[in-house]
């Protein structure tokens, strides 16, 4: 090979290198702790005023369910407020609604988006009635004491917290994957980071800050989908760390079919080649100025998509067994390996009992459906791809688990 192939190839094999190495050792770390909880009987040295902020873009079908199971909270109900921002709900919604003891804003764009809902509700909250603001999906149910525990980790001085978010069903196969994709980042990008001492990933829902500090970073945003990510970024690029509560637990509904699981990895993709593009350059100074924190938000962002890597590595050691290549093929193999210990490592043992044959048999059309959805990143780079709650599991690949 001469001198330009190597040039090529090099570059090539220390990034793949990286992603394999990265998550590892934040695997790894995972198991020696990284939450920031406190025993839910510690005292505290005040209860804090919430607002509970749930974007909801024509949620009728779940919106109802949820709210009353939010309602069941430990937290004083009259230190809580649920928000529900309504965007293209239906009359008789708005109508159920109002009977139940919540506030609802209704708002209305030409095109909707999260980071719309949440500008808007942030603009109307009055100044200085809360303490916290906490996000919730539309089809969360947060635990009991969910608020109770973001209530004490305030206390410790925290601004930003992340709260635990774990599957609220398993009845599809597509479902079951979701789930254990949701562990593995809990794992390695929540656990694992704050087992080292970094600051803990966002994920979209279950999350807390202090209200001003929410106000000004919304205002900054312009990201048409993946604005926790963002937020996070700016967040940490004014030296506020996240908390990661293992133990607040904030139950999400998981993707049931293939339709909607490409559409929502395929606006995932197009946000973390946005963020890419938009934080690289700072993401480099922050190293020199000494802001890991921020350095690692970039490093997090260049870590291939764990399935499409698993496909990737997967076929590297396909050609060099098949072209009779040892380097290739022990290359490609050790890092599958390294790969699938990884992963195994960083799913929670109920989960892997919910997992049949029938269910191995739908991996290979998620890694078909990822690869596809790489073509359509351009689209939802421009328009938000909503990803609709409560649908039923007709047409789910793999059937109930």
């Amino acid at each position: 090979m001469d001198i330009l192939g190597y040039l090529v190839i090099l570059p090539i094999s220390i990034y793949l290198v990286f992603n394999v190495v990265y998550l590892a050792i934040f695997a790894v770390a995972g198991w020696f702790g990284g939450g920031d909880d406190s025993p839910i009987k510690q005292p505290v040295s005040r209860i804090r005023r919430i607002a509970v902020l749930v974007p909801a873009y024509k949620e009728d079908t779940v919106i109802l369910e949820s709210v009353q199971a939010n309602l069941r909270q430990l937290y004083p109900a009259d230190s809580y407020d649920i928000y529900v921002i309504a965007d293209s709900f239906r009359a008789e919604t708005l109508e159920k609604l109002s009977h139940l003891p919540v506030k609802v804003l209704v708002v209305s764009f030409e095109e909707s988006t999260v980071q719309k809902s949440l500008t808007k509700a942030l603009e109307r909250l009055p100044v200085g009635q809360y303490d916290i603001v906490v996000v919730s999906d539309a089809d969360n149910h947060m635990a009991p004491d969910f608020l109770v525990r973001i209530n004490q980790a305030f206390d410790k001085g925290w601004r930003a917290v992340q709260g635990h978010r774990v599957a609220k069903n398993t009845n599809t196969s597509v479902a079951v994957f979701d789930a254990m994709n949701e562990e593995v980042l809990n794992h390695i990008y929540r656990g694992g980071q704050r087992a080292l001492g970094l600051s803990s990933s966002l994920i979209g829902s279950g999350m807390a800050f202090e209200p001003a500090t929410m106000r000004r970073l919304m205002g900054q945003i312009r990201s048409v989908g993946g604005y926790d990510k963002e937020l996070e970024m700016l967040l940490l690029l004014e030296g506020i760390p996240i908390a990661y509560l293992k133990q607040a637990l904030i139950y999400d509904e998981k993707v049931q079919n293939l339709e909607v699981f490409e559409r929502q990895r395929t606006r995932w993709i197009a946000a973390q080649v946005h963020f890419v593009k938009l934080f690289f350059s700072e993401g480099i100074r922050q190293l020199f100025k000494g802001n890991m924190h921020a350095f690692n938000g970039l490093l997090k962002a260049l870590i291939v998509p764990r399935i499409l890597f698993l496909a990737f590595l997967s076929f590297g050691t396909l050609v060099g067994l098949v072209i009779g290549n040892p380097p290739v093929f022990q290359f490609f193999g050790v890092l599958l390996l390294t790969l699938v210990l990884t992963m195994l490592i960083s799913i929670p043992g109920s989960l892997w009992q919910k997992i049949s044959l029938r269910d191995l048999l739908t991996f290979p059309m998620l890694i078909f459906r990822m690869i596809r959805s790489l073509l359509k990143i351009k689209t939802a780079s421009k328009k938000f791809l909503h990803t609709p709650h409560g649908e039923s599991s007709h047409g789910s690949a793999g059937g109930s688990v």
